[in-house]
């Protein structure tokens, strides 16, 4: 079983809140549909995951989050502000990659500082903030260190730092610990967590780890084909899946296609294809079930247990061999 984030959930939205909107937003690509009508409102300060597997169009929506793509058709609004027409380096976010995409001829300070100096700040200006970036990712005493003398982990606050100094609304990650290792990628995940704490600024991850999103994030968005399946918290999309493909997509789940019995006042009871009949609540809203319909139930592993003795309720207890 997963461990979720415990976080506080932040109440439902109004737009003054909401740091990213995306209204209805399609991406093609030759022919080929990457993006398909999303709409997604990540909150102002949340750690707000995009979760799916390979393909499934998480990267592509990030882009279009960064200005790196341009929708083929939708609204991208940022702070309340459609960022449709606006380029990368005019919009209040900064990407890290996965693949760190530092200057190898560059110092640590120089790669902090590149951004910086294309806005002709001030030397002083850049000095302070380079050294409060440095700090904020524990990487004071390393400045004059080139890339290939640091180690993964170290070249991922580098470029953590790059995005942080130039003061973002908005850090967007694309897959940031997919290049660590287990151990290492653990940590990072620690420090993460607090530097997102730390800063309260809106953190937006692209990431194909279950675990991953589940302990790091408010709020996941879970795609498939294009499309978001569910948007939910860590809890909500774990203990309520509300297709098939999340049940399963998130840690270990027991399928069990069946058909509705009766649908009561906050029940319904369904007969699986084997003859057991299981009463569950319903993920859908009940207006949308009806008797005889086909529907499919999602047992997790760690729900089910076996006992000696008759259970004080009968319901869906089950007498084996």
């Amino acid at each position: 079983m997963f461990q979720t984030s415990t976080k506080e959930q932040p109440s439902p939205e109004t737009a003054a809140e909401l740091d990213i909107e995306l209204r209805k937003v399609f991406k093609v690509f030759n022919g080929e549909t990457a993006v398909r009508g999303v709409d997604m409102n990540i909150r102002r300060g949340e750690f707000f995951s995009i979760l799916g597997p390979s393909g499934c169009g998480k990267t592509t929506t990030l882009r279009l989050m960064a200005g790196f793509e341009m929708p083929s058709a939708g609204e991208v609004l940022i702070q309340g502000q459609s960022m449709n027409q606006v380029p990368p380096h005019r919009r209040p976010v900064n990407t890290v990659f996965q693949s760190y995409a530092l200057f190898n001829h560059l110092s640590v300070a120089e790669n902090i500082a590149f951004g910086l100096k294309l806005k002709r700040l001030k030397a002083s200006e850049v000095e302070d903030r380079v050294k409060q970036a440095l700090k904020q990712v524990k990487l004071e005493g390393l400045a004059n260190r080139y890339p290939n003398q640091l180690s993964g982990g170290q070249q991922q606050r580098v470029a953590l730092a790059r995005a942080l100094v130039n003061r973002p609304a908005v850090v967007l990650l694309d897959e940031p610990l997919g290049a660590l290792d287990f151990k290492l990628r653990k940590e990072m995940q620690i420090e993460l967590s607090n530097l997102h704490q730390d800063l309260g600024l809106t953190f937006v991850m692209v990431t194909h780890d279950q675990e991953e999103a589940l302990s790091l994030s408010d709020r996941i968005a879970v795609m498939r084909t294009g499309k978001i399946e569910q948007i939910g918290t860590p809890t909500e999309i774990y203990e309520s899946p509300r297709t098939s493909f999340v049940a399963d997509f998130i840690g270990e789940a027991n399928l069990l296609e069946g058909r509705i019995e009766a649908v009561e006042a906050s029940q319904i009871q369904v007969v699986t294809k084997t003859g057991l009949k299981i009463r569950v609540e319903p993920q859908s809203p009940k207006d949308h079930l009806s008797n005889s319909q086909e529907v499919v139930v999602s047992v997790r592993p760690e729900k089910i247990r076996l006992s000696l003795s008759p259970p004080k309720s009968t319901d869906n207890c089950f007498e084996g061999p």
